[in-house]
């Protein structure tokens, strides 16, 4: 008995196997990232929560005058600002910490394209924040709101500020995790870091170059920033947000992932 030789090719659908995927699945896969591990969904939820007590008692306590929008969203945008980076932060460092890197690099070998996309995901969450903390602050003025002339005044260039003190704030989550690539060494100095330079330019000697490179851009939500403020402001941003990311970037491209 003989065997039988197969001689006719078999057919095998190769279309799209050496396709990369597109930068618009791989933000959609960020943006997953972000709610499948617990820290992540209970950082977000936390979010939403502390956002919704922090503006009922800004419209419960207080004078009438305390009550208007402007004042309202004030108190709103600052929970997503304070905890919105670490979600950034572990965005990133979740690619060691997890050992997804071996799996996020190898289907995706070129990093820039993976750690724009992560870019891109952490603006999603921001701007859900701002418009979380429109609604409620549109709520609790409608509801507290005495009435007063200029309740409701809100200038667009302070919305605008907004979208920013929330955009940067989550994106330099980001570069500090992309800078360290450990989620505890990241979170520590992301919050030291700035403690320490307040401290440090509180002394007379730096009183001229403190404005300069002044962490905080909390006035971004409370007044509308002059040209010497936007100055000082982006020059912050280029030593606390531009020059991390750029040495994450580094990292990212060059470092071995472990399997």
């Amino acid at each position: 008995m003989s065997a039988t030789t197969l001689t006719a090719p078999i057919g095998v659908n190769t279309a799209g196997v050496h396709t990369r995927p597109g930068l618009g699945r791989l933000v959609a896969v960020e943006l997953r990232k972000m709610i499948d591990t617990r820290a992540g969904f209970w950082l977000l939820a936390a979010v939403a929560v502390i956002t919704v007590v922090a503006v009922a008692v800004r419209a419960v306590v207080g004078d009438v005058g305390d009550h208007d929008f402007q004042s309202i969203m004030s108190i709103a945008l600052q929970p997503a600002a304070g905890l919105l980076p670490i979600v950034g932060v572990l965005l990133v460092t979740s690619e060691w910490s997890q050992r997804t890197g071996l799996t996020t690099f190898t289907l995706t070998p070129v990093r820039s394209r993976v750690l724009v996309a992560k870019l891109l995901a952490s603006v999603v969450p921001a701007v859900g924040a701002l418009l979380l903390c429109l609604v409620l602050a549109a709520a609790a003025t409608a509801l507290a709101g005495g009435g007063l002339e200029g309740t409701w005044s809100y200038s667009p260039a302070l919305l605008g500020q907004a979208a920013v003190f929330l955009v940067t704030s989550m994106v330099i989550g980001v570069a500090f995790g992309a800078a360290l690539l450990a989620s505890a060494p990241a979170i520590v100095v992301y919050f030291a870091l700035p403690t320490a330079w307040v401290a440090l330019a509180s002394l007379s000697v730096f009183a001229d170059i403190a404005p300069w490179l002044d962490p905080a851009l909390d006035g971004m939500s409370e007044e509308v920033l002059s040209a010497t403020q936007w100055a000082h402001a982006g020059t912050a941003l280029a030593l606390w947000m531009l020059l991390p990311l750029l040495i994450g970037a580094y990292r990212i491209t060059r470092r071995e992932v472990a399997t």
